[in-house]
């Protein structure tokens, strides 16, 4: 799930590809009982292929957590490039639209099944991994949805509320949420949120009808005033005092959580368990909010079958099964990953599912409540570098590098080089 894009020299990515490329390391033979499966790390995918092949002890896998999803996007580009690829791969969604655009090197699911499941599928979450052409390249694997994480212990002792209906009617907006910020820091002297690139520019900027490019496909991202505004506010938290300098992910963020470094911070379901894992001694001090607008996403993976794979059956039978309503309820339950599969959203299982780490927040009604207003905008090639100068350069000004007034002007202008405008 990670935003950061690490900047991989050709020789790193092919001594990443020597280490688990199929052919090197005794991938799957075309036999239809394996298959070869590059995941990203740090969210467990071994979990989720021990369960399945707990049902089909016949089926061998091979599980390769490649890197980071940009790394593991990154080594499937050169993978394709030479010839040599897995049977299946997990993509970031991030990730995933520079991969439509070159649905040749893809199998097209319509060919295996995937017209016969594309109902039991949020829209516009199928719809992303759909080429020009109508070729299915992907599955989705799950939804961010989004809400605020907050130290109850905390804003009680600024003086702010801590229930949680209470705390979400403090921030109607995201104006409203750095405001909450301010008072926070004036009562405590401490930062009130993490930073400001991810947990307010990017929620906001994603909250829009129309992001990075238009609806027909087209780069808008210096024109578009939505996405301006979303900048703006980022910009605005950045140079308010209310936050800790700290990126998300890295070894400071990681500490900061567990010491209190900061009160509040955007959550997508699947944070949860990093807090967790991250923080285990601050159980039952957090408590879930509302996100400021009320809707949004962080996040969403899909399974791919590269062109070339030895055993796309094989890997179609595990996509089908575990990626059916049935198995990403089982999934949730497991790791708290939020179904893509709307059917089970009235599920017990899900929307009656409380989080004692959390104060007992209803997690699953929280977090899809947050997509039920969400408006779908189109995904582009370069989506992932453009928004990834944008939040630079917010951070750039946050951690004091960056001149506020002409951030805009310096994130446009490294994002027409970083694309090749």
């Amino acid at each position: 799930m990670s935003l950061r894009l690490p900047l991989l020299c050709a020789t790193a990515v092919l001594a990443l590809l020597a280490a688990c490329t199929p052919g090197t390391g005794g991938g799957g033979g075309g036999d239809g009982k394996s298959f070869e499966f590059w995941s990203f790390s740090a969210i467990n995918q071994k979990l989720t292929v021990d369960a399945y092949q707990a049902k089909h002890p016949d089926i061998q896998i091979k599980l390769t957590e490649v890197g980071t999803s940009t790394e593991t996007a990154q080594s499937l580009t050169t993978a394709l490039a030479g010839g040599k690829v897995p049977d299946l791969v997990l993509i970031q969604g991030d990730n995933l639209p520079q991969f439509v655009e070159q649905p040749q090197n893809f199998v097209d699911l319509r060919t295996l099944g995937a017209d016969d499941i594309k109902g039991d599928y949020l829209d516009w979450v199928w719809k992303q991994s759909v080429a020009k052409g109508g070729e299915v390249l992907g599955v989705p694997t799950d939804v961010g949805g989004m809400a605020v994480a907050y130290r109850t212990d905390l804003f009680a002792a600024a003086g702010l509320p801590t229930d949680r209906e209470a705390v979400s009617a403090l921030w109607p907006t995201w104006e409203a949420f750095i405001e909450t910020g301010k008072r926070y820091k004036q009562a405590t002297g401490k930062a009130f949120t993490d930073n400001a690139a991810t947990s307010v520019f990017y929620q906001a900027v994603n909250q829009v009808s129309e992001k990075y490019y238009s609806a027909d496909r087209k780069l808008v991202y210096s024109t578009n005033p939505q996405v301006k505004a979303a900048f703006d506010l980022g910009i605005k938290a950045a140079t308010s005092g209310i936050t800790a300098g700290q990126s998300s992910f890295e070894s400071a963020w990681s500490a900061g959580m567990g010491q209190g470094a900061y009160a509040a911070v955007s959550a997508p379901s699947w944070m949860l368990n990093s807090i967790r894992t991250t923080a285990p001694d601050t159980k039952g001090k957090w408590d879930i909010a509302r996100i400021p607008g009320g809707s949004g996403n962080w996040g969403g993976s899909y399974l791919a079958i590269p062109k070339g794979a030895k055993n796309p059956q094989a890997a179609w039978n595990y996509i089908k099964e575990m990626q059916s309503p049935a198995g990403q309820l089982e999934h949730f339950a497991r790791v708290g990953a939020l179904p893509s599969t709307p059917s089970v959203y009235q599920d017990p299982k899900l929307a009656d599912s409380k989080d004692p780490f959390f104060s007992d927040a209803p997690t699953g009604k929280i977090y899809t409540d947050a997509l039920l207003g969400l408006k779908p905008f189109y995904i582009g090639p370069d989506s992932a570098a453009i928004g990834q100068e944008f939040l630079d350069a917010i951070t750039n000004v946050e951690q004091g590098g960056g001149n506020p007034a002409t951030a805009w002007d310096d994130a446009v202008r490294n994002i027409k080089t970083a694309i090749g405008e």
